[in-house]
């Protein structure tokens, strides 16, 4: 049975009066990727940075790798990379040589994957670091992460300033990780990556877990989308569960409850279905259902 790398249990964090983690309970397993989304100020970072050992929590437990992220930050840091989604680098240094240096403070380095790595990110590892683009900082801390051993990856928007190739290079890099049985803790705000990478995910709003489980179990919270063109005339406003109703070019698009789903194509099949097409809810309905047009609070530090 898989250990849990990461658990917290009723995890609180105050600063002042204001509550940033309200009783936040997570577990991640090991070998799984795991997505950790949520607007800015919803506590992603604030979770993180007490993980990690930067801040000290304000109630409830937490665990990492087995340990307590505040007393055995040191040995705990020996097993784990982190990725910011905004990289500070030493500006007099190259690319090549952080690499080298980050390298070197985890442990031994592969320079085989090195080279390989530098050339999947069509990284210049030979200029200053004061000359990168944002884009270009970020690979640097990416080749760092995922040139190590590391045991667990702890990602916090790490593709941020990358253009699409080089998502699709990150999101390469995450599968081998899977398939060598790490664990990756990614928190984003791209859904469709999260989508793509993630077994499970857990959705949190004001400094609370509003939602958690792999992406079947969270579809049920919203509606399938179905286009479907019928051999008769129909009057689909009739339905019950199906809502969106629209009709163009002979065909009608709507959307409809899990639990109305039977019915509904019980009482089409006798209208004679031409074609049909359903479209599974995205993560992103997801998101927008728990969060709708409602602004967060600035992310808490």
């Amino acid at each position: 049975m898989a250990m849990n790398v990461i658990e917290t249990q009723n995890l609180s964090k105050y600063f002042g009066r204001q509550a940033a983690l309200q009783g936040v309970d997570l577990t991640v397993k090991q070998g799984e990727v795991f997505g950790f989304i949520g607007p800015n100020g919803a506590g992603k970072t604030t979770t993180i940075r007490i993980l990690l050992g930067m801040l000290r929590k304000s109630g409830g437990e937490a665990k990492l790798l087995g340990g307590d992220p505040w007393q055995d930050a040191v040995a705990l840091h020996r097993r784990l990379v982190y990725v910011p989604g905004d990289v500070n680098l030493w500006p007099t240094l190259t690319g090549g040589e952080v690499i080298d240096f980050l390298g070197r403070l985890h442990g031994k380095m592969n320079l085989a994957r090195r080279k390989e790595l530098l050339d999947r990110f069509q990284l210049d590892s030979k200029k200053k670091c004061r000359s990168y683009s944002k884009g270009n900082r970020q690979k640097v801390a990416l080749v760092s992460a995922f040139v190590s051993d590391a045991e667990l990856f702890i990602l916090d928007e790490p593709t941020s300033g990358l253009d699409p190739l080089m998502e699709q290079v990150f999101q390469e890099c995450i599968f081998e990780l899977k398939k060598q049985g790490k664990t990756v803790f990614l928190s984003s705000h791209i859904l469709a990556e999260v989508e793509a990478l993630c077994d499970r995910v857990g959705i949190i709003r004001q400094g609370k877990i509003v939602e958690s489980g792999t992406l079947e179990e969270l579809r049920h919270l919203t509606r399938t989308t179905v286009t479907v063109e019928l051999a008769q005339p129909a009057d689909l406003k009739q339905l019950p569960g199906i809502y969106a109703i629209t009709q163009k070019e002979g065909k009608w698009r709507f959307s409809v409850d899990v639990s109305a789903m039977d019915a509904v194509m019980k009482a089409l099949a006798p209208m004679g279905i031409k074609s049909l097409t359903a479209e599974p809810p995205t993560l992103e309905e997801l998101f927008i259902r728990h969060y709708g047009d409602k602004r967060e609070g600035r992310e808490l530090n």
